[in-house]
């Protein structure tokens, strides 16, 4: 079986959770460190469509391999959504802004693999990919309001991205690019490729 073609479309190399990064497009969802002390997340509730109310759903979502491809995203126009592992190895996360009209600007676009330990909150209106989990089968926790008098799912079909990790990314320019001999001499053991 071979994996998805990664020769076109665009590029996306994941980083690891990084909240300053992500500050733009959401926050994480962590647990303090003291015992006996409170971290509160309530904020991401204030919002909604007018008529919307707090809903709370849990999902079961299917292991997803590297490169991971993505055709389409989506965006909540009137309500944050927050995701908070119940059962997940990693996920990943991929974001990006929208440009004056509100269109998503695939261009920009920042990817993060995050651990199972953490959950995230998206802004509203903020285009981002639907769960991605790695390794094995995940399971999420999803609030959110809905309801009430204004539609408030989006999506959009966009030219393919394939979101890899920076190794993985380092190895397919190395193995495509001559002049980066000591990165593929490096690989050779694992990934035998004869030197061009």
């Amino acid at each position: 079986m071979t994996g998805p073609d990664i020769t076109t479309g665009q590029k996306v190399t994941l980083i690891a959770a990084d909240a300053t990064v992500f500050a733009p497009y959401g926050r994480f969802v962590t647990a303090p460190d003291v015992a006996g002390t409170r971290l509160f997340y309530s904020e991401c509730l204030h919002e909604g469509p007018k008529g919307a109310a707090p809903v709370l759903h849990t999902n079961c979502v299917p292991q997803a391999q590297l490169p991971l491809r993505c055709t389409r995203i989506e965006r909540h126009p009137h309500a944050a959504q927050c995701f908070l592992p119940l059962d997940v190895s990693r996920y990943v996360v991929l974001v990006m802004p929208s440009d004056v009209r509100g269109a998503p600007m695939t261009e920009a676009a920042i990817g993060m693999v995050l651990p199972g330990d953490r959950g995230v909150i998206f802004h509203r209106n903020v285009w981002h990919m639907g769960a991605s989990v790695l390794d094995r089968t995940g399971h999420f926790a999803v609030l959110m309001r809905r309801g009430g008098t204004q539609p408030d799912d989006e999506f959009r079909d966009i030219p393919p991205f394939f979101c890899n990790d920076a190794r993985a990314a380092r190895r397919r320019k190395a193995y495509h690019d001559p002049d980066d001999r000591a990165l593929r001499s490096r690989d050779h053991t694992l990934h035998p490729r004869p030197f061009g």
